[in-house]
């Protein structure tokens, strides 16, 4: 066998992998899909919350994600399965939390360089793991989360002295996209997880 059909192979039994420690773990897809449309839900609904409330809830929301993420990512590990970007992912968001809840009275500006910083980086991760999973009915609502992630980040680095209303909008728009998109992540790994049980 040449190196290149060895390369192939490798890529797509990783790609398997993957598709498989996702949908082991659809519940944990589901529960971060839930928090994003409740903190959405929040943040669309009610923007006149003060700055110190938005960041309270941001940060809980932050842990309760990494949280989740991580243990996707020990189940991952457990069965020797690809875990390094669901770590990352999750330490990511636990910073971002722990931050956000130690500083509360921090300028504007400080927050909205974290929040954007957070959605980039945890965007691009989402769009890397898209492109490393099998399964097509799944790999769209990866690539679409992502994507929403990192816009948003964007858009708040682009303008830092949006007044907070607004801000507050974009960020509640965010987190129902990306919300509803793990949401239905989960869903179809739920839906497929029979089939693909079967057929192993």
């Amino acid at each position: 066998m040449s190196q290149a059909a060895s390369d192939i192979g490798f890529f797509a039994e990783n790609r398997i992998a993957h598709t498989a420690s996702l949908t082991r773990n659809w519940w944990a897809v589901l529960l971060r899909g839930i928090a994003a449309l409740l903190f959405g839900a929040i943040a669309m609904f009610m923007p006149g919350v003060t700055l110190a409330s938005l960041v309270l809830v941001f940060g809980i929301y932050m842990l309760v994600d990494g949280v989740l993420t991580i243990v996707a990512a020990l189940r991952a590990a457990s069965r020797q399965e690809r875990w390094g970007l669901l770590v990352l992912e999750g330490l990511c968001d636990l910073v971002a939390g722990a931050v956000a809840l130690a500083l509360p009275t921090l300028a504007l500006l400080t927050f909205v360089v974290l929040a954007a910083g957070w959605a980039v980086v945890s965007g691009v991760l989402m769009v890397v793991a898209a492109f490393r999973h099998a399964g097509e009915h799944s790999k769209v609502w990866l690539t679409i989360g992502g994507i929403a992630s990192i816009a948003w980040g964007v858009l708040l680095a682009l303008f830092p002295a949006a007044g907070l209303v607004v801000m507050t909008w974009w960020l509640g728009a965010y987190a129902l996209i990306f919300g509803a998109s793990l949401v239905a992540l989960a869903i179809s790994l739920r839906t497929h997880r029979a089939p693909a049980q079967a057929t192993a």
